[in-house]
């Protein structure tokens, strides 16, 4: 997430780390718009409680049967290609692109939302939300919402977490109305992933440009901590049992496990080149890391911290999505303009499909799961 019209100071270091470590995403430009008022979306207002610290925070998964309120909904894997301005749609059952349509300028991710009732192309250059409605898989309105590099939500569906990246804040909005809420300022250059506590009541995000991790109460919503990692931390995941986060630091090469409750680093895991993004196997044994550099994707054991396995799948991985029945992992190649399928039993490739450009952050969907957190298919 390079920015042409960022601070100087910021530029610098932008710049500077992109050179090195090739960087999230492609350079943004445009000043600060007014925040225009939306037009309530046709969904049911989020009832559900914030869930209480479980034994397996991703239970919920550990199955490849959807929803009943998800019957009827044709299972398509969107790519939004960043570099293009379209979505890519594909039909998993035969790899075959089975639409194509224009959004808006640069979209990163594609989230599901929290009732899982609709998914958003986060437009970055736009300053907005593209909605589809999955049934048809059809985009069916523009929202107005500025700098969505990436979209979540709290658990209990009560806030919509717009992540402002380009001016350095996490907007709370609400999620029917985009109405704001309240801005929280992250002094670090480059917000972009984020992950919550077992409970729910705190978020860690990554601050890529600078190598802090911000820790954001989402009730008073108000930063209230920090740790440096250094490197160029990236995607953030909270462990099955709740105890630790992973943070991907592509900088580093590797995977910082972070002690959920203090945040300090316990342990740090060599993975690969360019360690990107993360997706929790359907079993939540293990986790998945994308290694962008090195055209890799690492398998770590969450029960024991280790590497289990590393599979060579070429190309740049970014973003991932498992299948329902979780045999197929659907990785993003964000400088190949490809999307590669891997079978995550041998962790050889099935199939590669050629997209659009700068491929970002994909999703497959219908999936197992109570709600989605956000992101490009985050569910508890």
């Amino acid at each position: 997430m390079q920015h042409s019209r960022r601070q100087a100071a910021v530029l610098c270091v932008v710049v500077a780390l992109c050179a090195v470590a090739a960087a999230c995403s492609m350079d943004r430009g445009g000043q600060p718009a007014p925040i225009p008022a939306a037009s309530p979306a046709e969904r049911p207002q989020a009832v559900a409680p914030t869930p209480p610290a479980e034994t397996n925070v991703y239970g919920a998964l550990m199955t490849d049967k959807i929803d009943p309120r998800l019957a009827g909904i044709t299972p398509r894997v969107y790519v939004p290609n960043a570099g293009s301005g379209t979505v890519d749609v594909i039909d998993p059952a035969t790899f075959k692109i089975i639409d194509h349509f224009k959004v808006g300028k640069i979209p990163h991710h594609i989230t599901p939302s929290w009732d899982m009732t609709r998914l958003y192309v986060n437009n970055t250059e736009s300053n907005t939300l593209t909605e589809i409605d999955p049934r048809s898989g059809k985009p069916t309105r523009t929202i107005p919402v500025e700098d969505p590099y990436n979209l979540y939500y709290t658990a209990d569906g009560s806030k919509a977490i717009v992540v402002a990246e380009r001016f350095l804040r996490l907007d709370f909005r609400d999620p029917r109305t985009w109405e704001l809420i309240r801005t929280v300022p992250i002094p670090w250059p480059g917000v972009d992933h984020l992950d919550f506590s077992a409970d729910g009541r705190f978020l860690v995000a990554s601050t890529e440009y600078s190598g802090y991790v911000a820790k954001v109460d989402v009730v008073e919503m108000e930063l209230t901590g920090q740790t440096k990692v250094g490197g160029l931390p990236i995607d953030v995941r909270l462990s099955p049992d709740g105890s630790v986060f992973y943070v991907a630091n592509q900088g580093r090469h590797g995977v910082s496990v972070l002690d959920a409750t203090t945040l300090r680093e316990i342990d740090f895991l060599r993975t690969g080149k360019g360690a990107h993004g993360f997706h929790v196997s359907r079993d939540t044994k293990s986790m998945y890391v994308s290694n962008r550099l090195a055209g890799t994707i690492s398998v770590i054991d969450v029960a024991t911290r280790r590497i289990r396995a590393t599979w060579r799948t070429g190309g740049s991985p970014d973003m991932m999505q498992i299948s329902p029945d979780g045999r197929q992992l659907w990785v993003s190649n964000r400088f190949h303009s490809s999307v590669t399928v891997v079978d995550t039993t041998t962790g050889e490739v099935v199939k590669t499909i050629k997209v659009g450009n700068n491929p970002h952050g994909l999703t497959y969907f219908p999936q197992p799961g109570r709600f989605s957190l956000g992101h490009n298919g985050v569910y508890r």
